[in-house]
């Protein structure tokens, strides 16, 4: 057994093209290191609908240069078997470690397909590429990304011709090309032949940015900015200034690129502790509210002030208010979300006579709805403007938060003005989440097994009216690896995370109410609601 492993090890540092992970390997194989070797060589990172993610190192099961050639020849093989011989492929890449590296690696092995090849000029936001590849009439785009996984993570995102991220069976099919390249060795990397791109492409997105506000609406709200380490500051202050926005203040802290994230434990604005410095800045120059990127800047997380200091919105409060500003505004065409997001979307949309969509998880789904006018998920992301950017893009959402932020400052009111009386016409909906970020998978595993097993009857008090596997897919959705649950005024949904090793459950409750005054005491209800279905689902899933 341990020959075999130090065999296949011993194979994988001839082929490996990298000093860094080749010097790695050895010394790993010089100290006879079965444990590491054994989690590195037990199995391939797996290619799936969000591409590759998972951490840097040496080995089948990281990331790293001959995984991600790897996975460049496999999409190219994709490409070319479906009549794409000689496409265009645009690549970008955030500023994460080895990101530039996997880009280049990337197109070289593009231009020895026989594909053409063309990288953005510097780490750029996320979805400045998904816009590129629209704009240029690519037939593919990869970006090199980790988005807000932690600092030893790199990923690969694979979006085809329409701009939108891979689904199955394109999945499916590039993993089986990947599987049947035999040797590094046979995949062509020439060290030219691509294209660098120049700053036309960024100019041309910025330049739609323009497209998501009004023509005529005010522009006053003064925000505080952070860019959580990554590539959006350059890119966000261009918007802000063409759109005519007070410049924003910047957490000067984590302003730059920095691959290490030091600031924060996790660079994900939905963590804890990662907007304190944040916070600090807004407590110092009293902004009208709080913008954050996270590292590759296609969501946007908004922090407003509340009770005398500043809080978070939760993804579902922006979604919201970005619903309701387009309506306002006379938006026509579906506005569409995903499952575990709020269910208040309907109301509006079903209010404002426009079309609506539920979706699976991601925006890889929510970006192919027909006609879609406007799309959002709880997890910070938001796609404002389908024509330039199937995707989330937390560039374009921040401009139309402050578009909107401004045109309360002027009739002296506030974000959570607009969401009570948001409450008041359509019911409260009060949305949390329980999130379980595990070391062992199996737990994840096993707690769906057990809910699969035992259905909760009741929650929080209230009955389960109807419990759905949606492994078995429903007449709206296609299978995927989740239980909802609905309830009397509540809804659950369990389902382990795409991106991360985590278990969340996803709760909202709906209490109506008929006037403003009604408000507080419904906010508490719906507190101690939510805490007691989290409670109920923590102990019936065993976690």
């Amino acid at each position: 057994m341990h020959d075999d492993l130090i065999a296949r090890a011993r194979t994988w540092l001839a082929e490996d093209p990298d000093p860094d992970t080749r010097d790695e390997l050895a010394k790993l194989l010089d100290a006879g290191d079965v444990t590491e070797l054994t989690a590195r060589f037990s199995g391939t990172l797996q290619f799936g609908t969000a591409g590759l993610r998972g951490e840097l190192g040496a080995g089948p099961q990281r990331m790293n240069r001959a995984v991600v050639i790897r996975a460049a020849a496999g999409l190219a093989a994709y490409l070319r078997k479906h009549g794409s011989e000689d496409g265009l492929v645009v690549i970008g890449y955030d500023a994460r470690h080895k990101s530039a590296d996997f880009a280049r690696d990337t197109a070289a092995v593009m231009t020895g397909a026989g594909l053409r090849a063309a990288v953005l000029p510097r780490p750029l936001p996320t979805p400045v590429l998904a816009f590129a590849i629209r704009h240029l009439g690519a037939v593919a785009g990869v970006e090199v990304t980790a988005s807000h996984n932690p600092p030893r993570d790199n990923g690969y995102k694979v979006y085809l011709g329409d701009g939108s991220q891979i689904v199955p069976p394109a999945d499916a099919e590039i993993a089986a090309e990947i599987d049947a390249i035999a040797s590094l060795h046979d995949v062509p990397r020439p060290e030219t032949g691509w294209q660098t791109l120049d700053d036309a492409v960024l100019d041309a997105y910025l330049a739609r940015t323009d497209a998501v506000l009004a023509a005529d609406s005010p522009r006053t709200a003064r925000t505080v900015y952070t860019a959580m380490h990554g590539v959006g500051k350059e890119t966000l202050l261009a918007a802000f200034a063409r759109a005519g926005f007070p410049a924003p203040e910047l957490v000067a802290e984590q302003a730059d690129p920095d691959p290490d994230f030091p600031t924060v434990a996790f660079p994900n604005p939905e963590e804890p502790g990662a907007m304190d410095l944040a916070f600090a800045k807004a407590r110092e120059t009293a902004p009208d509210l709080i913008i954050a990127n996270d590292p590759d800047a296609d969501r946007c997380a908004v922090a407003v002030r509340a009770d005398g200091d500043w809080r978070m919105l939760r993804g579902d409060e922006v979604g919201t208010l970005l619903a309701a500003h387009l309506v306002r505004r006379g938006a026509q065409g579906t506005f569409a979300e995903s499952i575990v997001s709020s269910s208040l979307l309907g109301r509006i949309a079903e209010k404002a006579g426009l079309p609506y969509e539920e979706t699976l998880t991601g925006f890889k789904w929510i970006a192919r709805v027909e006609g879609l006018r406007y799309g959002y998920e709880e997890a910070l992301g938001y796609c404002v403007d389908p024509q330039g950017v199937r995707d989330k893009d937390g560039i374009t959402a921040a401009l139309l938060i402050t578009e909107l932020a401004s045109e309360l400052k002027e009739q002296d009111r506030t974000l959570l003005d607009l969401l009570d009386d948001i409450a008041v016409e359509h019911g409260l909906h009060a949305t949390d989440q329980l999130s379980v970020r595990v070391e062992d998978l199996s737990v994840i595993a096993t707690a769906m097994e057990r809910l699969r097993e035992h259905p909760p009857t009741e929650l929080a008090g209230l009955p389960v009216t109807r419990a759905e596997d949606l492994t078995r897919g429903t007449d709206r959705l296609p299978p995927t690896d989740g239980l909802r649950y609905t309830l009397t005024g509540a809804r659950v949904i369990v389902r382990p995370s795409g991106t991360e090793p985590k278990l969340k459950c996803y709760l909202e409750v709906v209490i109506p109410v008929a006037t403003h005054a009604e408000l507080p005491t419904a906010r508490t209800e719906a507190a101690d609601l939510l805490t007691s279905i989290k409670q109920d689902l923590s102990a019936a899933a065993g976690i």
